[in-house]
């Protein structure tokens, strides 16, 4: 089990302005502002969960990850994670835990792949029968075997994140870190380590953390999201629970014959041209069947189709509501 509770977390970041004048003068003194990181962020994640960290730019996720890896130490606050705390049981710690960072790798740049996994072995001190056991189970299931004896810098972006993965689950970690994994990949590699990952969380309870900005991501994988903006946690349940609360409204797209049709109360158009119209739809003043009794009543309908808020729309909404 993940607890975090408390947890506050500032640096000093150094300014001035531009200007060779300016930079001689921070030679001899330097101007500090203070950003508050993290804002007493506190949250609970039960073992075997999958859970959406997500949030703008800037908001804290990235150091809550580093903080519950044991990379960086908070000012204040407790982190508890099966027992443990990162920071002060860094060598035990690391050995349950895996993180793939969408933007660093943990492989050799200039060795085949096979040989960092080699190498990743030995720092684990993983057992040579488990760790054949999991590599041949990994590599089946990532379809790896063909790059195995590639150098890691002639790998492709998607050929790179699924050795990533691969090598941070080479000595089964109880928890695993998953900041953008999949930033830049193309569809068939996205909804590949998608697969991958509910798989692992189904056949093996490993619990998920996942932060990332692709918001089809936390769709596919995820059941509970948790918002930071501001170094503070803003909102915490499921991703349905928040779309019903979020906006009750609908999308309906008409395509139709003739000119384009007048609007009822409750409607909105996004786009209206002949053939085509687009309208957003609040059920609490007109239901779905009353717009499109009112819609056919002037023009014939020959295909519509009825949606509810997109994850990004309702993700767009809730920063434009907390002001991050």
């Amino acid at each position: 089990m993940i607890r975090l509770q408390g947890i506050h977390k500032t640096f000093r970041v150094a300014k001035r302005k531009s200007g060779m004048g300016q930079a001689v003068k921070a030679l001899v003194s330097r101007e500090y502002e203070t950003v508050h990181a993290l804002n007493d962020v506190s949250f609970t994640i039960q073992d075997g969960e999958m859970v959406g960290y997500i949030g703008p730019n800037g908001a804290g996720k990235s150091t809550t990850i580093k903080i519950m890896c044991g990379v960086l130490t908070p000012d204040s606050g407790q982190c508890d994670i099966d027992g443990r705390t990162p920071w002060r049981d860094r060598v035990a710690h690391v050995g349950s835990i895996g993180v793939v960072f969408g933007q660093r790798s943990q492989l050799w740049w200039d060795v085949p792949v096979y040989d960092s996994f080699d190498l990743i072995r030995d720092i684990y001190r993983v057992d040579e029968v488990q760790y054949r056991r999991n590599l041949n189970e990994l590599v089946e299931l990532l379809d790896l075997a063909e790059i195995l004896k590639t150098p890691t810098r002639s790998l492709s972006l998607g050929q790179r994140m699924r050795c990533e993965l691969t090598a941070s689950l080479l000595h089964n970690p109880k928890t695993l870190f998953l900041d953008e994994p999949t930033i830049g990949l193309d569809a068939v590699s996205k909804i590949a380590v998608r697969q991958f990952i509910k798989r692992l969380n189904a056949e093996r309870g490993t619990t998920v953390i996942l932060t990332t900005h692709d918001m089809q991501d936390i769709e596919a994988l995820t059941e509970r999201i948790l918002l930071i903006g501001k170094g503070r946690i803003l909102l915490d349940g499921s991703l349905q629970e928040l779309k019903r609360t979020s906006s009750d409204r609908k999308t309906i797209i008409f395509e139709h014959k003739g000119e384009t049709p007048a609007l009822c109360a409750g409607m909105e158009a996004i786009e209206r041209r002949e053939g085509r119209t687009v309208v957003t739809l609040s059920p609490s003043v007109c239901s779905v069947s009353d717009a499109l009794a009112y819609i056919s009543s002037q023009v014939e309908i020959l295909d519509l189709s009825v949606s509810g808020v997109s994850a990004e729309e309702m993700v767009a909404g809730l920063y434009r509501e907390y002001q991050i």
